[in-house]
């Protein structure tokens, strides 16, 4: 896996601050095929985003988000949702190519297998910028920016919020983990952010079950389920989402034990049903995602139309903070998603 961070060298920025510009230059073709704004001559934006799916309460805030964003920026936005497959994806990519469209931008369902259809969008003089997760690719110049979160940073937070929940305990600590879809950017670098903190600090924790529940409900409850039959001595759960953590909590209870307290859980996301049950102390602690990422997107599809790609950060990151149970109660009402 690259680390993100390493696109971020000043070399690599400068090498494709040039294509990057170049890229970005509105295409006539693709102009004339746009619509006209109400009451004025100037053509309205077109903006292609492919959804990774509607998997989980996070991400259909997200996908609300990046609609009344481009309502609200003016900006004509054509969605299609993936449904959690890459070749759905890849296919909407290239609809969006042959409807000249004039950004792609898109949510990648995993990290790996782009470059051919973003070498497409490059020829065709389409920019493409990333929401949410990262890609691999042979050539950083095929993407402009990406609008979304250090997903490595956020295990290490999580390991880091365990640490303040486990406070007074000694010993061994048992600790099972739901990952997210399998080569999904957050499922990869949330495992090696909390590994990181891990090795570093706490030989006495050990991962004796891991897992990927594909960030749904459904897949936390079935896994967790598994877990417990397997191992009945887990002090742990370390959940790279709040619904794999909501449906794992279902799992807790039916085999007689109290999530929170028995088990204690650490998740990653900060949807309003996470605050929920952390409220209730089934979650003791919630590293934030913020999933609000329309109108950063859309102030990057601007810049990006307007030709001023290059002034663009390589990486545009999220804004987020961390939660503990007994901030959740008072925090709940104010949560947007």
């Amino acid at each position: 896996m690259i680390d993100r961070r390493g696109f971020l060298t000043a070399g690599a920025a400068v090498s494709a601050a040039g294509i990057l510009a170049a890229c970005a230059k509105k295409n006539p073709a693709k102009s004339s095929s746009s619509s006209d704004k109400t009451g004025g001559g100037s053509k309205q934006i077109t903006l292609g985003f492919s959804q990774v799916g509607s998997e989980s309460g996070w991400r259909a805030a997200n996908t609300q988000s990046v609609k009344e964003a481009a309502k609200a920026a003016g900006i004509n936005l054509k969605f299609s949702d993936a449904q959690q497959k890459q070749e759905n994806q890849i296919s909407a990519i290239r609809s969006y190519i042959a409807q000249k469209v004039d950004v792609i931008s898109f949510s990648p369902v995993v990290v790996t297998g782009w470059d051919t259809v973003l070498k497409e969008a490059k020829a065709a003089g389409i920019p493409v910028i990333l929401t949410d997760r990262s890609v691999e690719t042979s050539d950083p110049s095929l993407y402009v920016t990406l609008v979304g979160s250090d997903f490595e940073i956020e295990g290490e937070r999580a390991a880091h919020m365990l640490e303040k929940v486990l406070a007074g305990h000694t010993g061994p600590v048992k600790i099972a983990q739901l990952e997210g879809t399998t080569g999904a950017a957050p499922a990869i670098e949330r495992a090696k952010g909390f590994a990181k903190i891990m090795k570093a600090s706490h030989p006495e924790w050990s991962i004796i079950a891991s897992q990927t529940g594909d960030f749904t409900r459904a897949g936390g409850k079935q896994v967790m389920a598994a877990f417990l039959q397997a191992h009945s001595d887990i002090d742990v759960l370390f959940s790279h989402n709040d619904d794999m953590a909501i449906g794992a909590i279902q799992s807790i209870q039916a085999a007689g034990k109290t999530p929170g307290k028995d088990i204690k859980i650490v998740s990653v996301d900060g949807v309003h049903d996470g605050f929920v049950a952390m409220s209730k102390g089934q979650i003791n602690g919630i590293v934030e995602c913020n999933p609000l990422l329309g109108p950063q997107l859309m102030d990057a599809v601007k810049t990006v139309h307007a030709g001023k790609g290059s002034t663009l950060p390589r990486w545009i990151k999220t804004q987020e903070t961390d939660y503990t149970a007994d901030q959740a109660a008072a925090a709940l009402p104010s949560r947007k998603y």
